[in-house]
């Protein structure tokens, strides 16, 4: 089964009134409230979600910018966003689908049958579709998830994870390397993690490359079926797209969620610079 759904795909399930709920997830790092956003235009029926109050929670900066919500607290959201059992839920944003991402991964812990918009809100424009402009407020939902979390490694894990499997570090690679840090006080990256920004593998439109170039991409890092892997980025949010983007090559792989915001908050962790693992 594929992870991600078209915009024509999403449109015949919508005129088919398929039970689906569409979630507009939109976030971006100098932009972390989308609402306004999606009030300028949104898909037909889609609910927003703040991702930084209902797909991640507040801790001290030790734990990380987001946080990964409790289980109870994304069940209560979700059914906020009117999801009933058995419904297909499709999420997207306007970012390339690395918030929809979120969403993804942790829905799908959960038990839901999820997919992220491959193109997002421009795609659905590109494809001739209409959006509106309504604050979408459906009737609760009742869907029961499943305990979140054990696709998340904590950070003794994701330090240990190098010496028997790859660690992907997913961000840009200047902050890979330690030359540039807008967000963290330290610059640099995890002692053993391989650079593969997630953005490598997408065109010009945010849409996912041919499956045989995604496959190239990873095994240029080691990454082929079979083989134990995870990611990090700045604070779990882009992470959580790369392993979207294994599944869909039928590669399982973990997210370490506290990410370079994390480590970089915890004193005593080492820090690798330059373009090789370290």
């Amino acid at each position: 089964m594929t992870n991600f759904i078209t915009a024509d795909e999403l449109h015949d399930l919508l005129t088919a009134e398929t039970p689906v709920r569409v979630l507009d997830v939109r976030w971006r790092l100098d932009r972390p409230d989308g609402h306004a956003d999606y009030l300028a235009g949104h898909i037909p029926g889609a609910v927003y979600v703040p991702l930084h109050t209902e797909l991640a929670t507040h801790g001290e900066p030790s734990e990380g910018r987001h946080p990964l919500p409790s289980t109870e607290t994304l069940q209560a959201a979700a059914r906020r966003w009117g999801v009933h059992a058995g419904d297909t839920v499709v999420a997207y944003d306007d970012a390339k689908g690395l918030a929809a991402s979120r969403a993804w991964w942790l829905l799908r812990q959960g038990g839901v049958d999820v997919r992220v918009l491959d193109g997002g809100i421009r795609g659905w424009q590109a494809a001739g579709f209409d959006v509106t402009t309504d604050d979408v407020e459906p009737e609760p939902g009742d869907v029961v998830l499943g305990e979140i979390g054990a696709e998340a490694l904590t950070i003794d894990e994701a330090a240990a994870f190098p010496a028997s499997g790859v660690l992907l570090d997913v961000r840009a690679p200047e902050r890979y390397r330690g030359e540039t840090e807008p967000l963290d006080p330290v610059a640099g990256h995890i002692p053993g993690a391989h650079n593969l920004p997630t953005g490598v593998h997408l065109d010009a439109e945010g849409k996912l490359l041919d499956r045989d170039t995604v496959r190239a991409n990873f095994a240029a890092v080691g990454v082929t079926a079979g083989t134990p892997v995870a990611a990090y980025c700045g604070s779990g949010i882009t992470a959580a797209h790369s392993v979207l983007i294994l599944q869909e090559i039928g590669i399982d792989a973990k997210v370490f969620p506290g990410s370079w915001s994390q480590w970089s908050n915890t004193p005593g962790r080492p820090v690798a610079t330059g373009d090789q693992p370290g």
